[in-house]
């Protein structure tokens, strides 16, 4: 990456201060583009979901790594639970949806209170593993909630055979397309024998023709987990290890300390066969003491979360563009990678992220408003629908890492908090699950590269021209949907 002739970096600068200088470019489809990270983790788009409680859950991971992305889950999950959720998306399919499933005789409440948990908004009604109907949030309009799913449900439903969407690659995909648009449904269940194993949608054809998941040497969905700092880290890595997750992350707000260095070291004598992680830096100085102590990647970003309050606390962080700028460089000079962690908001931001040298993005509060994310949905009274998202330094993350300690030492930890512990993220009506929204940034990323002229990831970064923009550039940039 080289800044525009006659500028360069004489402060630090975030996503909002730069833009990226169209090139000659000999790329003719956006889907040329190779989107794949070279940093060892097995992603096929450059997407990596935060370790934070309220977006990386079960349902997050599996969706993401069939697109090709990777969900880290947090510290602060017990290890026997994080064991079961590497296992159930482990056991996914890497096109085949996860079904909702209710039987007939469940209530309409029962119903509701599942649909939200997909995106694809239905359920399926299975009687002895065999689909005998489909509900959807519209079939429950306008009914006592302690009706039966039987007398709302839309019963013989049109099925897919799942040898029919693993026949050939893009000609079963394009073979459940048509049978669904045929029969005029966006989602049908899929079978295997007459008993149900998924669900598929029009849209998610057409993604998986699209997409590549993130698959391990077994054909599985990848997985990571983060471990913090405190505590028995090589026990706690030794089982998340055991538990088959694909990559490790060493987690703390402040990477650049002796703790983690110790904690590193642990990790690194369990002789772990897949990257590690570490966390976070901001400085070249801070990202080569983590490569020396054995990370592999280094994770980037102090104070830019949407629900950091770090540098209003504490003055304490950089500008996030800089940051990755000089830590991508050394870490590339020492052959390792960094993730840009933090203050993306827009699908530009991303590009720029992995023009500056990242190898991933990790994206956090931006997911939280999704059907995928872990919290339950809210209504707000005026028929939008939100999730509550809390900061991962906030005291209520806080608390939940130290429920194994005494009552006093939980409260004196409280006390502190660098995060907010509970703000609403509104669910996008165009956008509403995390599918969508990777839609949006991967075809940010996709055109960016094409201006630039690149068809990989590494040629994004070699070949991007950055310039440096006043606050009235950014502001020109930005759409005006409703006029002026």
């Amino acid at each position: 990456m080289r800044f525009l002739p006659g500028q360069s970096a004489t402060s630090d600068l975030t996503y909002g201060d730069v833009f990226l200088v169209p090139s000659r470019s000999e790329v003719t489809s956006r889907f040329d583009v190779d989107l794949a990270s070279v940093d060892g983790t097995g992603t096929t788009i450059p997407v990596v979901v935060a370790n934070m409680t309220a977006v990386a859950g079960r349902r997050m991971a599996e969706t993401v790594a069939r697109r090709g992305g990777m969900a880290v889950i947090p510290q602060d999950i017990p290890v026997d639970v994080v064991a079961d959720v590497v296992a159930s998306v482990k056991a996914a399919h890497p096109v085949v949806e996860s079904p909702v499933v209710v039987s007939p005789h469940d209530t309409v409440h029962t119903a509701l209170t599942l649909i939200g948990k997909r995106s694809h908004g239905a359920a399926v009604v299975v009687e002895d593993g065999r689909p005998v109907g489909v509900v959807t949030e519209a079939d429950c309009q306008g009914v006592d909630r302690f009706t039966q799913v039987a007398d709302v449900m839309t019963g013989q439903p049109t099925t897919v055979d799942l040898d029919v969407v693993e026949q050939g690659g893009l000609r079963g995909l394009e073979a459940a397309f048509e049978t669904l648009h045929a029969g005029r449904r966006r989602f049908s269940p899929v079978v295997r024998d007459g008993r149900l194993v998924g669900v598929l949608t029009q849209v998610g054809a057409l993604r998986s023709s699209i997409y590549r998941p993130a698959l391990d040497e077994q054909g599985r969905l990848r997985i990571a987990a983060a471990v913090g700092i405190n505590g028995d880290v090589k026990a706690k890595a030794a089982a998340l290890l055991e538990a088959g997750v694909d990559t490790l992350v060493v987690d703390t707000a402040h990477g650049h300390q002796r703790k983690m260095l110790e904690a590193l070291a642990a990790v690194r004598a369990l002789d772990p066969q897949v990257p590690v992680v570490a966390g976070n830096v901001v400085t070249a100085e801070g990202t080569r003491d983590l490569v020396e102590a054995g990370a592999d990647i280094v994770k980037v970003g102090v104070g830019p979360g949407a629900m950091c309050t770090t540098r209003m606390m504490t003055a304490v962080g950089r500008p996030q563009f800089s940051a990755v700028l000089e830590c991508a460089a050394e870490a590339r000079r020492l052959g390792r990678h960094v993730w840009a962690d933090g203050g993306v908001r827009h699908p530009r931001d991303v590009a720029l992220a992995l023009a500056a040298g990242a190898s991933q993005v990790m994206v956090g509060s931006w997911f939280a408003g999704t059907h995928e994310s872990p919290g339950d949905l809210h209504e707000d009274g005026t028929g939008r629908l939100y999730k509550e998202s809390f900061g991962m330094a906030s005291a209520r993350a806080v608390a939940a890492r130290t429920r194994g300690g005494s009552a006093f030492d939980r409260a004196r930890k409280a006390v502190y908090e660098e995060g907010i512990s509970s703000s609403r993220m509104y669910l996008d009506p165009r956008r509403p699950g995390v599918e969508d929204l990777l839609d949006q940034i991967t075809s940010g990323v996709r055109s960016a590269a094409t201006y630039v002229g690149a068809v990989t990831l590494d040629e994004l970064h070699d070949r991007a021209v950055v310039g440096i923009q006043s606050a009235a550039g950014y502001e020109e940039g930005r759409p005006l949907p409703d006029g002026w």
